[in-house]
């Protein structure tokens, strides 16, 4: 169930608008002030892009989009200068998992990296440089309205009486529709890797940084060939700023100590496998490297001794010699879910919000396809997964704990679902009433050619 106030607009601002003036594509006119907000204009193409971008997603605009989507930009602006007033401020490495969160939404929209690039060339006529800038700027206007949301609503209280009567008064036919969902708990295994295959990795990156430190190769260009890391192989290696809270600790560590950006770093092994890095550029607490990501490759008998490891760990779980939870807490490579006696984790997105329950197509592809066959305190046999984190390919058993399967909402199984949507209401009534009082103490001028006789949400933005 939804958490938190979460309008759809902000992750379409997040995604699409400009800060800067364009032309656009509207009437073939060169851009022009639709609305003011405050001191704030909004500007006809922040408004054509985010349109095109709906109509891209699909979204449904209930009503004219020139009327509804500068109603939604103005809104915006308000949370944006209450934000500056209070002093509410966003943290790069929050801004940075946004942007990451973003980029891949778009990627599987699209298809691949290229095709998004593409999408917003023709879309903007943005590079990916202009691309990645716009994400981060308005990452962070996205997270200082939610910010700005969570300390209007405050922290809401809901009695049980009041839960109750909301379920009473609803009709019995508008009552919530409460997807399946499973509680999973996990032990994987990380294959052992020969020192072998490490050696050959380290030997191929003393080659790559031989030849770009004697000037035969541009660092980028063997990026572009060689790293694992896809993300940022196809921007030559490049990771962008980052401080060091979001980075690998041992990463970290060598990236902050380098100082001449014509030489790569000795090997550093990470989580994620051996990196070389080369340094960019520093800016306070924040550094941008390139690097090139190698990971020993696993063979297939290193991961049939850790299939047959777990199917043996199973079959003593099954024959009660010792219980998931004390396996999982002891033997469970996963660092997210050993503490947890293996019990994997749902954190939502946006709000941050975590559950231990999943709907299906919340899960690991992987662990999804396994659970779907299972009933529930079933052990599965052994099976080969990638890890979502770090990328590594580790063998896995599961548990399903527990499963609840689609329902209509009811008060004795569903009670904090339910309680989530009264409090969902109370905070709507909140915002609701902040934005209309905020409209009466702000100026606001919207051309003559954008009225279009709309119908806004809220009626105050005219006031002559």
């Amino acid at each position: 169930m939804k958490r938190m106030i979460n309008f759809k607009w902000i992750v379409l601002l997040v995604l699409t608008l400009s800060v800067t003036a364009t032309t656009h594509a509207q009437d073939n006119v060169i851009d022009e002030v639709a609305w003011v907000v405050g001191d704030e204009a909004i500007l006809k193409s922040e408004v054509e892009e985010a349109r095109l971008s709906a109509l891209y997603e699909g979204r449904r605009i209930d009503g004219d989009p020139y009327c509804v989507i500068p109603e939604e930009i103005a809104i915006q602006k308000l949370f944006l200068h209450q934000a500056k007033l209070d002093s509410i401020e966003v943290s790069d490495p929050e801004v940075i998992q946004r942007v990451d969160y973003m980029t891949n939404q778009w990627i599987q929209m699209l298809g691949s990296r290229e095709k998004m690039e593409e999408y917003f060339f023709e879309q903007q006529n943005k590079t990916p440089s202009q691309i990645r800038e716009t994400m981060r700027e308005n990452a962070r206007e996205g997270l200082t309205v939610q910010k700005m949301q969570q300390k209007l609503v405050g922290d809401i209280k809901v009695t049980p009486s009041e839960v109750r009567r909301y379920f009473k008064d609803i009709p019995q036919d508008s009552l919530p529709y409460i997807p399946t969902q499973v509680e999973v708990q996990i032990i994987t295994m990380q294959p052992r890797i020969p020192q072998s295959e490490i050696d050959e990795v380290k030997e191929r990156l003393r080659d790559y940084t031989e030849r770009v430190n004697s000037g035969q190769t541009d660092f980028s260009v063997l990026a572009r060939l060689y790293s694992e890391d896809r993300g940022s192989a196809m921007r030559g290696g490049e990771t962008d700023f980052m401080g060091r809270g979001i980075m690998d600790p041992s990463y970290a560590a060598v990236a902050f100590s380098l100082q001449d950006p014509t030489k790569v770093s000795k090997i550093v092994e990470s989580e994620f496998g051996y990196h070389i890095i080369q340094l960019i550029e520093k800016r306070g607490d924040r550094v941008n490297t390139r690097h090139i990501l190698l990971r020993p490759k696993i063979s297939d008998v290193e991961i049939s001794e850790a299939t047959l490891r777990l199917d043996s760990i199973a079959n003593d779980i099954r024959s009660s010699k010792f219980t998931f939870d004390d396996a999982a807490s002891v033997l469970s490579h996963d660092k997210e879910t050993r503490n947890n006696h293996g019990l994997m984790v749902n954190t939502n997105s946006q709000d941050a919000m975590a559950t231990s329950r999943f709907q299906m197509q919340d899960l690991p592809q992987d662990v999804a396809k396994v659970v779907d066959k299972m009933n529930v305190g079933e052990i599965s046999n052994a099976f080969t997964m990638v890890n979502e984190k770090d990328g590594k390919e580790v063998v896995a058993i599961v548990r399903l704990k527990s499963r609840i399967n689609g329902h209509k909402a009811t008060i004795t199984d569903d009670y904090q679902s339910l309680k989530e949507i009264v409090m969902d209401k109370r905070r709507e009534e909140i915002i609701h009433k902040w934005i209309q009082e905020k409209q009466r103490h702000t100026y606001v001028r919207i051309s003559d050619n954008w009225r279009h006789n709309c119908e806004f949400k809220y009626p105050g933005w005219m006031k002559d």
